[in-house]
């Protein structure tokens, strides 16, 4: 039964110790960081189960609170993002450049990537951090007016889980 009051304490204190903290801000802004990457997986055999892969070229665009880049190629999406024009496909001979001996080299897959950040105000200083989808879009909606926003932020306060209009 003491074994059990200590482990029932100590996840009490991990709890106490990894517990949500929440800040209101009035200026903040986000960013959305969209990125298309070409990447070739090599692998020596089709079951191989740690095939390698290379990255090849990649073309990002920065999205700010919503509005459209300059150099938006594509957008909005079904998320209200922008996209950049697409990254020049390797070729076959980029591709066998890389190509080690036994390895068998996929297609070029066009990945897609988004980096979700959050920049506000505390202690009149700019902090940034990581954040997600919801609270970018959270963002983009309050940004126009400038309403507050209260912030919840992630375990040791190094990213934002969520955002709420007050």
């Amino acid at each position: 039964m003491k074994k059990f009051f200590t482990v029932a304490i100590g996840i009490t204190s991990a709890i106490a110790l990894t517990s949500c903290t929440t800040l209101t801000i009035n200026q903040y802004q986000a960013t959305a960081q969209t990125t298309y990457t070409w990447q070739v997986k090599y692998s020596t055999s089709p079951s191989d189960k740690l095939p390698r892969f290379e990255t090849f070229a990649a073309t990002s665009l920065l999205n700010r609170n919503g509005q459209q880049p300059p150099d938006a190629v594509t957008g909005p999406d079904d998320q209200g993002l922008w996209w950049p024009a697409l990254p020049p496909r390797p070729t076959v001979d980029q591709i066998e450049q890389r190509q080690k001996p036994q390895e068998q080299p996929s297609t070029p897959e066009l990945l897609k990537s988004v980096n979700y950040q959050i920049t506000y105000i505390e202690a009149s200083k700019p902090r940034t951090l990581p954040t997600n989808y919801q609270v970018y879009r959270q963002v983009v909606k309050a940004y126009p007016a400038q309403r507050p926003l209260q912030l919840t932020l992630g375990v040791n306060n190094s990213s934002v889980e969520k955002a709420e209009p007050l």
